[in-house]
This record gives C-alpha cells, sequence and structure tokens, in this order.
C-alpha cells in the first residue's frame, strides 16, 4: 500500500533523490500508514469513552465521573510517552519498541471487548501503556528521516505524518462509534483492536524503509544499571499492590483513590522532568538556551490541550444531552463529531504546509513563537464560540449541531499552527543526551492540560457552566497575546532554530 503513495523526485541527484512519499523519505509511508491503523483504533476508542461511561447501556456514571475518567486517561497516555521513549533510548530502540507497543494496544483493546466491567479499566490501562510506548518513539522516527534540523522539507512532513493521524482518527468514530453505539458496545471495542492488528501488520512489512538510526539503542543499559531498574520497578510496583490492597480490604476504596494520584502525577512529573534536564550539567550552554526557550512552547501547549482535549468530552457530552444531533432531518450517532476535525485536517494540512514552505521562501513565514501564540488565540476562540450553544441550552433549547461544527472548525485551524510544529521545534531542540525522551517530554504538555481538566471534574466543577468555559477561553487569548509579546526572546535563546 505504501509503495502505490511514492513517487520519484523531480530532481534526481539531489537529497531526496531516491523514491519519495509525495517528495519526502520513503519511510514516511510506512509511518504514514502504521500511525493510521493505530489512531483508527485509538480515535475509535476514545469516541466511544465517554459516551460509554454515561450510557444507561454502559457504565452509567454521571457526566462530572466519565470526563474525569477520559482526562485522567488521556493524561496517562501522554504522561506515559515519556518513559516509552526512555525504554526506546535506554533497552530496545525506537523500532523494536514500536512493535512491542502495537501488541500491548491490540490486548488492551480486546480486553475492552470483554462484556464485564471489571476488565474495563484494565483494558485501558494496556491501552495507555502501549500508547505511551508508541507515541514518543514513531514521531522520533520520522525525525530521523531528515538530515538535520535545517531540513525545508521537515515542517511539512511532520504536517504529512499529521494526516496519517488523522486519516485514521476521521474513519473511527463513523466505523467504531456507529457500531459501538447502534449495535454493541463491546464489538466496537473490538474493531479498535482489528485496527491495531491491521496497523502492526503494515509496521513489519514496511519497516525495512525506516532510518537505520530507528534501530539504534543511543545510551544502553549497563547489566548493573538493567538490575537496579528492575529492583526498583519491582519495589514500587509491590508498594502500590499493597496500598491498594490495603484500601480495599479495609473498605475505603473509591474511583477517586486511581484517579486523584494520576492526575497529581499528571501535574507534577512534567514540572520535575522539565526541572531536572534544565538543571542537567551535561548539557552546554546552547542546549540550556534552547531549553529555556522550550519551555515557552510547553506551557503555551498545556493550555492548548486543555483546551483542545474537552472537545471529546464536554464538548461530546454536551452533544450527547443538549444538542440536536441532524443534519436535514438525518439523525447521526454523537460520535460522529469527532470525525469532524481529522476530515478538516486532512483538508487544511496540506494548505498549511505549501503555505508554510511558501513564506518560507520569501523569508515571511512565522516564527514557531507566533504560530505558537495564534494556537492559544485560536483555541480561545473556540470556547467563546462555546458561549452559543450553552446560551441556547440554558434557554430551554437543543443547540443546532453547526454550532458544535463550527467549535471543531476553529480548534482544527488553531491545532494546524501549533501542534504539527510543536512536534516539528521538539525534534530540532532536543538535547542529544535526551533524543527520544524530549518527544516524550513534549507530550507531557498534553499530560498537564489533561490533568487539570481531570482535576477539575474530580473537584465537582462543571465545565459546561457559561462561567468555566469563558474563563477557560479568556486564559487561552492572554496565553497567546504573552507569547507574542515575547517572541523576540524566545527566538533569541532558540539560537540556530528557526
Amino acid at each position: 500500500m505504501a509503495s502505490s503513495l511514492t513517487k520519484d523526485s523531480v530532481r534526481p541527484g539531489t537529497p531526496g533523490s531516491e523514491k519519495t512519499f509525495f517528495g519526502h523519505p520513503r519511510g514516511l509511508a510506512t509511518l504514514f500508514m502504521t500511525e493510521m491503523w493505530e489512531r483508527f483504533s485509538y480515535y475509535g476508542m476514545k469516541a466511544l469513552l465517554p459516551l460509554y461511561l454515561v450510557a444507561p447501556g454502559g457504565l452509567h456514571m454521571s457526566a462530572a465521573t466519565a470526563t474525569a475518567i477520559y482526562s485522567v486517561y488521556l493524561s496517562l497516555v501522554y504522561l506515559l510517552a515519556l518513559p516509552g521513549g526512555w525504554f526506546a533510548d535506554r533497552v530496545l530502540g525506537p523500532r523494536k519498541t514500536v512493535a512491542v507497543a502495537g501488541v500491548i494496544i491490540m490486548l488492551g483493546h480486546l480486553t475492552l471487548a470483554l462484556p464485564s466491567s471489571g476488565t474495563f479499566f484494565a483494558g485501558l490501562g494496556l491501552v495507555a501503556i502501549g500508547s505511551g510506548l508508541l507515541k514518543s518513539n514513531i514521531s522520533t522516527m520520522v525525525g530521523h528521516l531528515y538530515k538535520g534540523a535545517d531540513d525545508a522539507r521537515r515542517d511539512g512532513g511532520f504536517t504529512l505524518f499529521y494526516i496519517g493521524i488523522n486519516l485514521g482518527a476521521f474513519a473511527a468514530p463513523l466505523v467504531i462509534g456507529t457500531v459501538g453505539e447502534n449495535v454493541n458496545w463491546h464489538l466496537g471495542f473490538a474493531l479498535a483492536a482489528l485496527g491495531m492488528a491491521l496497523g502492526l501488520a503494515q509496521y513489519l512489512l514496511g519497516s525495512r524503509h525506516l532510518d537505520a538510526q530507528s534501530s539504534v539503542v543511543p545510551t544502553p543499559l549497563s547489566p548493573a544499571e538493567k538490575s537496579a531498574t528492575l529492583r526498583k520497578s519491582a519495589l514500587w510496583a509491590a508498594v502500590a499492590a499493597v496500598f491498594y490492597t490495603v484500601v480495599v480490604v479495609s473498605g475505603h476504596y473509591t474511583l477517586n483513590w486511581l484517579l486523584v494520584p494520576i492526575t497529581i502525577a499528571g501535574l507534577i512529573i512534567p514540572v520535575l522532568v522539565i526541572a531536572r534536564i534544565k538543571r542537567d550539567k551535561d548539557l552546554d550552554r546552547t542546549e540550556q538556551s534552547k531549553m529555556s526557550a522550550y519551555i515557552w512552547f510547553f506551557v503555551a501547549a498545556a493550555v492548548f490541550w486543555m483546551i483542545y482535549d474537552q472537545g471529546g468530552s464536554t464538548v461530546s457530552l454536551f452533544a450527547d444531552s443538549s444538542a440536536k444531533n441532524t443534519i436535514f432531518g438525518w439523525d447521526f450517532p454523537v460520535s460522529w463529531y469527532q470525525s469532524v476535525n481529522p476530515v478538516m485536517i486532512m483538508a487544511l494540512a496540506p494548505v498549511f504546509a505549501w503555505a508554510w514552505l511558501a513564506l518560507a521562501r520569501r523569508g515571511k513565514e512565522p516564527s514557531t513563537a507566533v504560530k505558537f501564540a495564534m494556537g492559544l488565540v485560536l483555541i480561545g476562540a473556540s470556547f467563546f464560540l462555546f458561549l452559543a450553544p450553552l446560551a441556547i441550552a440554558d434557554g430551554g433549547h437543543k443547540a443546532a449541531a453547526m454550532w458544535l461544527v463550527a467549535i471543531y472548525f476553529v480548534q482544527t485551524v488553531g491545532e494546524l499552527t501549533l501542534s504539527p510544529v510543536g512536534l516539528s521545534v521538539t525534534t530540532k531542540m532536543a538535547p542529544a543526551k535526551y533524543a527520544s525522551q524530549m518527544m516524550g517530554v513534549w507530550f507531557l504538555a498534553v499530560t498537564a492540560g489533561d490533568a487539570t481538566t481531570g482535576l477539575l471534574s474530580i473537584a465537582g466543577v462543571d465545565l459546561n457552566k457559561t462561567g468555566i468555559v469563558a474563563f477557560q477561553a479568556v486564559l487561552a487569548v492572554a496565553a497567546g497575546v504573552a507569547v507574542w509579546m515575547y517572541r523576540k526572546k524566545v527566538k533569541e535563546l532558540m539560537g540556530d532554530v528557526h
């Protein structure tokens, strides 16, 4: 399948004169297709999750609890991207780690497919672990395909990779969501397992096109380090097992005993990780300066994802209870809203990739800081727009579906100015010592954003209230203005990275 999407370079003898994928290294086709199927499984399950949690035929939880579980789950997925990067750096290398991740994700979806609520959280845990192992490493392998941070194709390559993500994300709610909502929830989860199996097969067949660097273990563990790591892991696992056994046996266990620690970890660990890297004396002055600039992008991304990921929880649950989910009199499943963003990504990503390249040729491309500022202002604008359907619902009416489509559209434009650019700048600015791990650090911004949402839900904050939505919108716009005001300082700290 990948070979049918490749073509010859129009200028033989130049970099990339080999068979290419829309002008990019052929390995991008392998990673594109693998990520497409993995995202099909992930986003299909993600679209069903909050609806299954509140449905009478599902777990029949409150909207606040469903939002908390959804947010904490997303937070955990991205939190585990950091140890996923560490595992690749120190144990298996990115290529083998992604193969292992695919197997774990598939087993997680199969566990979710079992018709038993007792295995539900175990399935979520497996999917989270596998996704953490996969996320940072597959993005890192995209970076390996380009030689040097100044390769003009780099940002465009990550944007094309983003299309693969969103192609799978677009199809997933239409297939998995429809089956899950209208036929059987667990059959929907089973289809997610099938999607991951197809992605794993694609990856194993096409991995020969990946860069040789993807098979390298950059800083392998010594035998002594392996023993110490195993001992520490076993110790912490035993402590957790004993603690939760005592809580359960004593009759004090509630779901918050699981959600609150993960949420707090999602807020504290990102700060500790950034601080540890900043204090690392092995980094030279240039690398330290780049890390100072990166903190700006990290905080901006955390604010962005805090709002953006509520499109699958706060906005989706609003649609389930307070929207007319019809177009021209035709009813559609609520999960289909989750296909709006990816189809818009596929339509607009090539336009953005072309626009950035065209502006770069004229020397007018916005800096990374300006792109981030644009993303923050747009995500804030999406929640200002959300105030309209909230007001309609408060008046006792159902909001039209197009209000929600408009929200997802504005969020999509904001995403394209921030997310693929963030992936690219992370690979450019990563200190050599933290190669794969820096992609995990980028995903910790998502962890921090989702953990904040989870903590608010656990505390009983109604995220569908007008005041809370307006506050988040103002926060995002203010953050965007701050990044724009200090853009020259950030650019100076970035050094030779553009």
